[in-house]
């Protein structure tokens, strides 16, 4: 009776490693919105004027 299945083992390329998914109750956060993000960076350029402009103004000898 002919075997079903080749002696010899047939060489697989490309290995890789199987990972299971994360556990759905510890993905974490979402990611950040855009919008969020544009509204951070005015925040800082804003808190960055304020900041120029008081140097500005106690380099210039003048108080507010």
């Amino acid at each position: 009776m002919p075997r079903t299945l080749p002696t010899r083992r047939m060489p697989r390329h490309h290995l890789l490693l199987h990972r299971s998914p994360p556990p759905r109750h510890r993905t974490g956060a979402p990611p950040p919105r855009t919008s969020d993000l544009v509204l951070a960076l005015l925040a800082v350029l804003l808190l960055a004027a304020f900041a120029l402009m008081a140097a500005c103004a106690l380099t210039a000898g003048t108080a507010p």
